[in-house]
């Protein structure tokens, strides 16, 4: 069991599973992959409606205060969303950021950044989804995201 309480599958809606072969580890290699220069997010759980994602904050993204910088949080964001189609629609490089919107609530600071990914609509052609993201209590967010992916035609 894991010290951070949103990992706790007890408060997680786990309802609904994640598309064949999706999990942390398939998560993992698809994106190393598929995107080899991208940022290191690692995937702690998914369903076929959620997704929960953890990054190690580095000393180059702290702003003066020792504050996560925004883009850190935005791309932190954006990336959990991506994973969350994975769980919803299986592994999908193709899946692309259609629109994002964030809302920081609070400075940021600690030594990872983690977020939660709760999908809201599954469609053909778009997925849409909200993001919390927090450092030390998932109780106390430090920004909130909602957005789109647009989905390949099949």
């Amino acid at each position: 069991m894991s010290d951070n309480p949103v990992l706790d599958n007890t408060v997680l809606d786990n309802t609904v599973p994640a598309a064949a072969g999706v999990d942390p580890v398939s998560i993992a290699a698809f994106v190393a992959e598929q995107w080899p220069a991208g940022p290191v997010i690692a995937c702690h759980e998914v369903s076929g409606r959620h997704v929960v994602v953890s990054q190690a904050v580095p000393a180059t993204v702290l702003r003066p205060g020792g504050f996560v910088s925004g883009p850190t949080q935005f791309a932190v964001a954006d990336m959990a969303l991506w994973y969350a189609c994975f769980g919803a629609i299986g592994l999908e490089a193709m899946a692309m950021t259609s629109e994002l919107s964030i809302r920081y609530l609070r400075p940021a600071v600690g030594e990872t950044l983690w977020g939660r990914a709760e999908l809201q609509s599954v469609g053909s052609k778009t997925i849409v989804g909200s993001v919390t993201v927090w450092t030390t209590d998932p109780d106390r967010p430090t920004s909130v995201s909602q957005g789109s992916y647009a989905l390949p035609m099949r």
